[in-house]
């Protein structure tokens, strides 16, 4: 018989595992995207392995958090009751929803809405990760152990990241159609290039976050 804890531990770890993973190859992809001396075929397939390899880190993030919010509710680091679980566990998966429905449906009518909505969410959970891991880190009564608060504020952090790189990455997309249909210019290799290094320093500070939160889980530090 499986036991819960153990399958959420699982769940949580591969999160991780995926997210950094994920990340790691869209990084990569993404220098092979911007390089001007590459042909236009060989660009476009750089950018479908990017963007495919992004996907993981875009499911496995709406996930690992309602994840470790529950998995710290069973182990006791957490005293609330399951309305606010059941709350967290909504807003993922409204969030999950909506990767999924931005990625598979991209060229539906409806999606710019969608992806309104999926931005100005983002901007609540970012507030509301934020404000919860602040008012833990000063009362005691929901969390004792302030590492645990360290945690969701982290996690609030990575999301202003992923934020963050969306902005920067809003002039990739017109520049990348102008590739796709009228060929490479300056202009355009240069658009393309500043938007993703604009986005890479990002990149790198949610893989730190990820790192230290993955020490604050091991309690390796806090």
């Amino acid at each position: 018989m499986l036991d819960g804890i153990l399958v959420m531990k699982f769940l949580h770890l591969i999160c991780l595992i995926y997210w950094l993973g994920g990340d790691l190859g869209t990084f990569y992809a993404s220098r092979f995207v911007s390089n001007p001396n590459l042909s236009v075929d060989a660009r476009s397939t750089a950018f479908t392995i990017m963007m495919g390899c992004d996907q993981a880190p875009r499911i496995c993030m709406p996930l690992i958090f309602p994840i470790g919010f529950e998995l710290a509710v069973q182990l006791g680091y957490i005293e609330l009751g399951q309305i606010w679980v059941g709350l967290i566990w909504l807003v993922s998966f409204a969030m999950l929803g909506m990767v999924l429905a931005i990625h598979f449906s991209h060229d539906k009518s409806f999606i710019p809405l969608i992806t309104k909505i999926d931005y100005y969410l983002r901007i609540f959970v970012i507030a509301g990760t934020a404000a919860f891991g602040i008012y833990t880190l000063n009362n005691d009564n929901i969390i004792a152990d302030n590492w645990v608060s360290y945690k969701i504020l982290i996690f609030s952090a990575l999301v202003a990241c992923g934020l963050t790189i969306r902005i920067k990455l809003k002039t990739f997309g017109p520049a990348w159609g102008a590739l796709m249909t009228t060929g490479p210019t300056d202009e355009v290799n240069k658009t393309i290039a500043n938007s993703l290094s604009g986005a890479r320093p990002f990149v790198v500070l949610i893989w730190i976050g990820l790192f230290v939160n993955s020490a604050y889980g091991l309690h390796l530090i806090g």
